[in-house]
């Protein structure tokens, strides 16, 4: 068998060249971030939970940032949160949590440690499950309380308020939210937050008589130092049909998480 002697051509040296520094680039890229989500391990919410596991996974893989899922509060205290750039609270109740998680996920909060995003479960505040309410997350979400929600469900078109916010970017003026359970609290959160979004309830279909007159949807807690917003909507899996819900939830993330 003959030995090649000849030389390669210079276009097949570039291209191994490029082929080498590009898989070299690959295994030194560092993720950007790292993100820690809450979400219930079953309930009625499981489907959406479940279908925004998947969105989320596709970003991150796409933007290059890591995830941890969790199902129970047991393994969070201040080491473990500083592991994390971002906490996703995917409807997670705020009750039933463990006290060192509690209390480190406050600090985390007011102190700035990351950011913080919140969907639907979250602002359900009151006495549930024979558990207390949460006075400080209470306040964190500008003070409310839950009193009741529309069960059999409504679609609903949402306003946005202040265009120009980060995580309004690329956002229509308003779109429509095909099936939500609204849920109305004891009052508006509007004196004590920053309201970038809500729901007009005249456009209820089918229309309901669970309304709360002003009544946001999106909004942002600015005297706490961490970054943070809470969306609402959150039930149906059907709201990752929408490009303007994953747009807002993807500024959310990207927003939230840059101090």
């Amino acid at each position: 068998m003959k030995m090649f002697t000849g030389k390669f051509p210079a276009y097949l040296i570039a291209c191994l060249l490029f082929v080498a520094s590009t898989a070299a680039f690959a295994q030194t890229k560092k993720e950007q971030f790292r993100v820690l989500a809450m979400a219930e391990p079953g309930g009625h919410h499981i489907e959406y939970s479940k279908r925004a596991r998947i969105w989320l996974d596709s970003l991150a893989a796409k933007e290059n940032f890591t995830i941890d899922y969790i199902d129970k509060t047991d393994p969070i205290n201040e080491a473990y949160l500083a592991n994390y750039q971002l906490i996703i609270q995917l409807d997670y109740v705020p009750y039933a949590w463990k006290p060192e998680a509690s209390a480190a996920f406050e600090k985390y909060i007011n102190e700035g440690k990351g950011g913080w995003i919140g969907f639907h479960h979250a602002t359900l505040l009151g006495e549930f499950d024979g558990y207390k309410i949460w006075p400080w997350f209470s306040e964190f979400m500008g003070g409310i309380r839950y009193k009741n929600y529309i069960a059999d469900f409504a679609a609903g078109t949402v306003n946005i308020e202040k265009k120009n916010h980060p995580v309004m970017k690329d956002v229509p003026a308003s779109f429509l939210v095909k099936k939500e359970e609204w849920y109305i609290y004891d009052k508006s959160p509007r004196p004590n937050v920053d309201v970038l979004a809500s729901v007009d309830e005249s456009t209820y279909s089918p229309d309901s008589k669970v309304k709360m007159g002003d009544h946001p949807v999106i909004w942002s807690n600015t005297k706490v130092k961490a970054k943070n917003v809470y969306i609402f909507m959150g039930h149906s899996p059907v709201l990752f049909e929408s490009v303007v819900y994953k747009t807002i939830f993807k500024n959310a993330i990207f927003w939230a998480v840059r101090k």
